[in-house]
């Protein structure tokens, strides 16, 4: 499938950086609770490395490193996480207008903890688009950019992944995708992408197509 032939019959989103603006958000999250176990890493190195991973995947990167995240870490940055995300978050503009035109079914597969993807939703007013279509890297043995989450969502939803759109903001999710076999859609209208060359970046990791505004969605 792709953008001239006719509509999918699923299409998956990511939801950080593509339903809701968090990944600068996140990423702070990380380096502020990674600087209080005596780890440095700055925002924008957080970005670099661990857009669209799990938190699974900071912590195999720092023991590939000799370096054992401390006990404690892991909830203290959902604690942080979850906390900024109540205070602070935002959807990403004309998302919704987007899931109420659509006339296909769509969830979402992400790589965060459902507990965030839920409250992600629901500080966002998204949720009631999705119901209980969500699902989490939680789920699947390997996470991006190994093609498990999205052909598992693929799987609930009943639709063969070569009729599936995957909608995505970063490197390892649009991997993620074409080793599943889906189309991809790569998203660069989230804050993270200011000053930072999105569309070379997910057309090179291998995007169908990349766009930068909800309102071109279908736009050719």
């Amino acid at each position: 499938m792709d953008r001239g032939q006719p509509r999918p019959d699923l299409i998956i989103f990511d939801c950080d950086g593509v339903l809701v603006d968090s990944e600068l958000l996140s990423c702070r999250c990380l380096s502020e609770v990674l600087a209080e176990f005596g780890i440095a890493l700055s925002q924008e190195q957080a970005l670099e490395l661990f857009l669209g991973r799990s938190t699974k995947a900071i912590e195999q990167h720092y023991r590939d490193l000799g370096q054992i995240v401390p006990d404690g870490f892991l909830l203290r940055l959902k604690s942080q996480v979850l906390s900024t995300f109540a205070a602070s978050l935002e959807p990403i503009p004309g998302i919704a207008g987007v899931m109420s035109d659509l006339s296909v079914p769509f969830c979402v597969a992400s790589s965060s903890d459902l507990d965030r993807v839920a409250l992600s939703l629901d500080v966002t007013g998204l949720r009631a688009h999705f119901g209980e279509r969500l699902y989490s890297a939680q789920m699947v043995r390997h996470g991006k950019p190994a093609p498990d989450l999205f052909l598992l969502a693929a799987e609930k939803m009943r639709v063969q992944p070569a009729r599936t759109l995957v909608i995505e903001d970063s490197l390892s999710g649009v991997k993620a995708g074409k080793a599943a076999g889906m189309t991809v859609w790569g998203f660069v209208g989230g804050s993270h992408y200011r000053g930072r060359d999105g569309r070379a970046i997910l057309s090179e990791a291998g995007a169908d197509r990349v766009f930068a505004r909800m309102s071109d969605f279908w736009e050719a």
